[in-house]
């Protein structure tokens, strides 16, 4: 089965060379890139959240194996969803779905289903793909679209992810999808914003989980970021690293009610 794209044309352009050249545009190498174990990046409009995506991913080293977590933004399907085998469309081709890394993650994470429901509009996930077809041609993919909120079954989730990465003898890259807060002034975003990105180069998930919680801090994605920040912790990551932060007024003029953007970089 192969999932076609639904945020084509809209969040970013289905021309296939026009796309191509728009993401090289935002791509800002850094020398040398880091060994990231993650990496997390906005999923907006490619037109408000692009440059940040592409600073992030210009400065991790590419894998060509890859696991990306996005949220549930439609409501539908099972709590941790994985992509059904087969593969992706986007404008630049049929992404993969790596069966191997799903079947490990099924066997690690019994929580984890294949259900297409939550992904056959879902995009959180589908905006990152371009990218990494651009940086790590033949990429494969395992993609977890996370639709709870429960510290522990998010913790478990990403337990599992370490195991599944430990035994592979690949390298293989977490994804985290996520914008940061929503449709605050800018001066609130970038406070609470603050807030929550300590904690992410903190490689703290559970101060991550407590403080947007108690904060009230719209990041859409923190749920998978838990699970990723958990991960790279079994993992033996240190630090993370703040490669470039933005909002959506920096684009539009409107800073009454922006979306706030990071790319951070966990090693």
């Amino acid at each position: 089965m192969v999932r076609e794209p639904v945020v084509a044309g809209q969040f970013y352009t289905a021309d296939p060379a026009a796309l191509r050249k728009e993401i090289q545009s935002y791509l800002s190498p850094t020398e040398p890139p880091f060994p990231a174990k993650a990496l997390i990046a906005p999923h907006a409009g490619y037109m408000y959240s692009g440059p940040i995506a592409g600073a992030v991913y210009s400065a991790v080293r590419p894998a060509l194996r890859v696991i990306v977590l996005g949220p549930n933004h439609t409501g539908r399907g099972v709590p941790l969803s994985l992509c059904p085998q087969g593969g992706w469309r986007t404008p630049l081709g049929v992404v993969t779905v790596d069966q191997d890394l799903t079947e490990r993650l099924q066997k690690e994470c019994p929580g984890l289903q294949q259900d297409k429901a939550a992904h056959a509009r879902e995009h959180s996930i589908e905006v990152q793909l371009p990218f990494l077809q651009v940086l790590a041609p033949g990429f494969r993919f395992s993609g977890i679209c996370v639709g709870t909120a429960d510290y522990s079954t998010l913790e478990t989730l990403g337990h599992a992810l370490a195991r599944v990465i430990r035994s592979v003898d690949d390298p293989a890259l977490l994804v985290c999808s996520s914008d940061m807060n929503h449709y605050e002034s800018a001066e609130v975003a970038s406070h609470k914003d603050r807030m929550a990105i300590e904690r992410i180069l903190q490689v703290d998930a559970r101060g991550l989980y407590r403080v947007v919680l108690d904060e009230d801090i719209s990041m859409c994605g923190f749920a998978p970021a838990v699970s990723v920040l958990t991960a790279c912790s079994d993992l033996g990551a240190s630090s993370g690293h703040l490669i470039r932060y933005a909002n959506s007024g920096d684009v539009s003029g409107d800073y009454e009610r922006v979306v706030g953007y990071a790319g951070i970089a966990v090693v």
